[in-house]
């Protein structure tokens, strides 16, 4: 009988998981511990049904917190085995992990594990990556082995990214649906749902970041960093899968989560962008833009980060809620 990890072990491995970004910070998980493996189900009653009708960004989420759960079990000396999809009978069933002790973490894995509760999704403008390096060998690595592909967008790039960002915004604009779904979930937050006001950028912030989502203005002034110009001039990651299946979501969820969180060990600041791949004028737009063809996924800023003070951490649900450990 192989030896597992105990409860205790378990809820604070998923609990480190569940700090990885969702859809509009929807948290769409659930994980049910029994008979020594951990189960990931997407949970439903989560789905931003206009946003995400097809529950693509859901499946996305998912996916980012598989990997941080297998990033963090390593440092705790925990390898993981992963079964993905599909499971007869189980259509929200993602996946199911498997723990073998014996794990021998290096320094860098442990660069990551610290990544995980520092990270953040800043919406403020970033200043550029210093040397231009922007992906890591270990973030293509990554991407490789989840049939995922990460492409470094042209400077010239950019006006095609922002003629999308204003497009899906225009299409949005009179959605009544829409509308009021994003104001549930963005800019206030009840018990430990949606993106609080100090996780979102102000006015005079979000105008000088042309490929943003446009939020509901927080009730907060702006921590402005001059040192930057207050234009942002972050690089443009794409990450693209061969199709465009829910076991394409899960994978570029799990690659999503490493170049995230390798670029957060680096020091550099991150915003996962989904609404330029919403709709399908802007996700084609971003598609020309992709030398090696793919399916366009999520597209990623990454650059120096403001010095005027980080995002606060956005709230999670209680571990109670998110996990059931099937005791014997």
């Amino acid at each position: 009988m192989s030896v597992q990890p105990e409860s205790a072990v378990v809820e604070m491995l998923v609990e480190l998981a569940c700090r990885a970004p969702s859809v509009h910070n929807s948290q769409p998980w659930k994980w049910v511990y029994s008979d020594g493996y951990l189960n990931l189900h997407t949970d439903r009653s989560r789905l931003l049904e206009s946003i995400d009708p097809l529950g693509r960004q859901m499946v996305i989420s998912c996916g980012a917190a598989l990997d941080h759960l297998t990033t963090a079990a390593a440092t705790f000396r925990w390898s993981t085995e992963v079964g993905e999809l599909p499971f007869p009978g189980s259509p929200d069933h993602l996946a199911r992990v498997h723990f073998v002790h014996g794990a021998h973490p290096q320094s860098h894995e442990f660069d990551l594990l610290t990544a995980i509760s520092r990270r953040r999704s800043d919406r403020r403008p970033f200043g550029p990556v210093p040397d231009g390096s922007v992906l890591t060998s270990t973030m293509q690595r990554a991407a490789d082995n989840h049939g995922a592909t990460l492409t470094v967008l042209s400077p010239d790039a950019r006006e095609t990214l922002a003629t999308a960002s204003r497009l899906s915004a225009g299409i949005r604009k009179y959605d009544a649906t829409y509308q009021a779904e994003i104001r549930w979930w963005a800019g206030h937050v009840v018990a430990s749902r949606g993106i609080p006001p100090s996780a979102l950028a102000d006015r005079s912030e979000s105008a000088n970041v042309d490929i943003g989502r446009q939020f509901p203005e927080p009730r907060r002034v702006g921590l402005h960093d001059r040192s930057v110009d207050w234009i942002d001039r972050s690089s443009v990651v794409l990450l693209s899968t061969e199709g465009d299946h829910r076991i394409d979501w899960l994978k570029a969820g799990r690659a999503l989560s490493p170049l995230l969180l390798e670029s957060a060990a680096r020091g550099l600041a991150t915003c996962p962008l989904t609404h330029l791949t919403e709709q399908s004028g802007s996700r084609a737009l971003v598609e020309s833009l992709a030398p090696e063809g793919g399916v366009p996924q999520v597209l990623v800023r990454i650059g120096t980060p403001p010095t005027g003070g980080a995002p606060k951490q956005t709230p999670r649900r209680p571990i109670s809620s998110v996990l059931s450990i099937n005791k014997r």
